[in-house]
C-alpha cells in the first residue's frame, strides 16, 4: 500500500527564510537642501549686473581722461599766454558841488563827483573785454552816488583813464554830528571816500574770447588830500564777493 504525499503548505504573507541571505534596505535617493524664494527684486541678474559695471568704469575712465585733458590744456594756455588781471587805480576824485544842509527829517547832503579810474591791461597777448563799468562812492555811512560807463575793449599793455560822474540830492544822514564831521572832512579833504568798481572781465587773442566774469575792485584808505598828492589807494579785486585778490 503506497504512502499518499504530503500536501505543500504555503507560506504565510510576510514569511521569510531564515536561511536565506540578508539584503540591506536599498538607501533612498538624496534630497538637495530646498533653495530660499526670493522676491523677483532681490533674484541675482549676474548679466546685467555686470553690463553695468563695465559702463560705470568705461564713464569713469572719460571723466578721469577730459579731466588730465582740460588740466594739460589749462597749463599750456597759461604758460603761453601768461593771464593776468587788470589793474584798477583810483587816479583822482574831485567834488565839485557838496552841500549839508537841514531837512524835515534831519541833516542832508546834495553832491556831485567825479571820479577817474585809471585801468592797466598787463598782458602782453591778451587783449580785456570789459561789460558795463560802475562804481559806487561813500563816506562816513553815507551813500555818495553810483555812476556807470558802456564796456570797452582794451589792447595788451594799454592803460585807460575812466571817467565817472556821481551825483545825490536830499541823502539822510544819520545825525548832526555825522553830518558836521562829513562837512567839515570834504572841506579839509581829510575824508576818506570808499569807491567800489563793480564790472565783467574776459580775455580774448587771435579771434576767440573767454565769457566774462564778474568782479569788483574796492579802492579806499586814504583821504582826499592824499588822492591830490598823488597816492595810489590800495585796490583788491574781489571774485563772487568773497575770492580776494590784492593788487
Amino acid at each position: 500500500m503506497t504512502e499518499q504525499a504530503k500536501p505543500v503548505l504555503k507560506k504565510p504573507p510576510g514569511y521569510r527564510d531564515p536561511a536565506a541571505p540578508v539584503q540591506a534596505p536599498p538607501k533612498p535617493p538624496a534630497r538637495k537642501p530646498p533653495q530660499p524664494i526670493l522676491p523677483i527684486s532681490l533674484r541675482p541678474k549676474k548679466k546685467r549686473r555686470r553690463y553695468c559695471r563695465s559702463i560705470c568704469c568705461y564713464i569713469c575712465l572719460l571723466i578721469i581722461l577730459a579731466t588730465v585733458l582740460a588740466a594739460v590744456a589749462a597749463c599750456c594756455f597759461y604758460l603761453y599766454y601768461e593771464p593776468r588781471l587788470p589793474v584798477f587805480r583810483l587816479q583822482s576824485l574831485q567834488f565839485p558841488l557838496f552841500n549839508v544842509t537841514s531837512g524835515p527829517d534831519g541833516p542832508e547832503v546834495n553832491s556831485r563827483a567825479v571820479v577817474r579810474i585809471e585801468v592797466k591791461n598787463p598782458n602782453n597777448f591778451l587783449h580785456v573785454n570789459y561789460g558795463r563799468i560802475e562804481a559806487d562812492l561813500s563816506a562816513e555811512n553815507v551813500d555818495l552816488g553810483t555812476a556807470g560807463v558802456a564796456g570797452f575793449t582794451q589792447g595788451k599793455k594799454n592803460t585807460t583813464v575812466v571817467k565817472l560822474t556821481t551825483e545825490v540830492k536830499g541823502v539822510l544822514i544819520g545825525n548832526e554830528a555825522a553830518a558836521k564831521r562829513l562837512k567839515e572832512g570834504v572841506r579839509s579833504k581829510g575824508v576818506v571816500v570808499g569807491t567800489e568798481v563793480r564790472v565783467g572781465i574776459g580775455m580774448g587773442a587771435n579771434g576767440w574770447n573767454t565769457a566774462r566774469a564778474s568782479v569788483k575792485a574796492v579802492c579806499g584808505g586814504v583821504s582826499l588830500k592824499e588822492v591830490e598828492n598823488g597816492a595810489v589807494p590800495k585796490c583788491k579785486i574781489l571774485f563772487f564777493d568773497w575770492i580776494n585778490l590784492s593788487i
